[in-house]
């Protein structure tokens, strides 16, 4: 089992703050998004950043990894430190043999490495005799990583551990930890049950049935009002800017949230963004847009 860093993977140092691992996962998400990344690679890049957020973002997860020290080095071969069952009361020797027998189909049904899946997952449980295979039980349960796409077309195709595929339903309302239950498709004819993973968008946040999406507007487009090509989860759309739209304005899309019994709406947050001056061209510009403007941001904080 190779051993994973996950804060190299998401660029940042072992000591990072909870916002900058954010802005690091949402940086690098937005990159290998298999949505706008189709290159060889970035589906397992983007998986691999799932994994490392999924870790560094839960303060109880990142605790338990980091008790493994600084020493190890990511694809190095992982072996449990001497003494390790008696100092932490989080795993003892037979969870390190369970990981042994778990074999090389654990990413192929949860989305996540052997590595994480070692860690966190819940296919063993500890007990006086060890640590027992799942696929012995009545029932295997699996970690299912949804995506807001997803939940807006309401379907997913799901590969279950026999190898087969099966679509279910994804209704508007699901959230992190709902249990999904499969019945017979699991080994020898035992029920599956997928625990749900909602994966933070880099682009969109879902708030019960509606969408938000930040749009960045250029100032001369706030200002004078344009009409721009904007990317939705249903497909590109014409949306026309107010002349005198400020940063943080909401445009309400009626309708165009996630379906339901009440469909949600479209919200479309403005932010002006200020181009940066870099030539000596652009730096006289603004300092013609600084004397031909009296107008002050702040007149109303004095």
């Amino acid at each position: 089992m190779e051993y994973k860093d996950y804060y190299k993977i998401l660029g940042v140092e072992r000591t990072a703050d909870q916002d900058s691992i954010k802005q690091a996962f949402r940086r690098l998400a937005a990159k290998y998004h298999p949505d706008r990344n189709q290159e060889k690679g970035a589906e397992d890049r983007f998986k691999e950043i799932n994994e490392a957020n999924e870790v560094l973002s839960d303060t109880t997860k990142r605790a338990r990894y980091d008790q493994l020290g600084a020493e190890w080095r990511a694809g190095q071969n992982f072996k449990p430190p001497p003494g390790w069952g008696k100092s932490s009361p989080q795993f003892d020797s037979s969870f390190f043999e369970g990981i042994a027998r778990r074999g090389a189909n654990t990413q192929q049904s949860s989305g996540f490495s052997d590595f994480f899946e070692g860690l966190f997952g819940g296919g063993f449980r500890r007990g006086s005799t060890g640590a027992q295979n799942a696929s012995t039980s009545t029932q295997t349960t699996s970690t299912l990583q949804i995506e807001l796409e997803d939940i807006y077309r309401g379907i997913k195709t799901v590969k279950l551990p026999s190898g087969g595929h099966v679509k279910i339903r994804i209704p508007p309302d699901i959230s992190d930890d709902t249990k999904i239950r499969i019945p017979g498709k699991g080994p020898h004819g035992s029920d599956v049950y997928l625990k749900v993973k909602v994966n933070e968008h880099p682009t969109y946040r879902k708030e019960g049935s509606d969408i938000y999406l930040d749009l960045p507007i250029t100032p001369w487009e706030a200002a004078l009002g344009e009409t721009i090509t904007v990317t939705t989860l249903a497909g590109k759309i014409s949306l026309k800017i107010p002349p005198g739209s400020q940063s943080g304005r909401k445009m309400r899309m009626k309708g165009r949230g996630l379906t339901g019994q009440e469909p949600g709406d479209l919200y479309i947050v403005l932010h002006i963004h200020t181009p940066p001056a870099d030539t000596s061209e652009q730096k006289e510009y603004y300092a013609r847009m600084k004397a031909l403007f009296t107008w002050n941001p702040r007149q109303h904080l004095t």
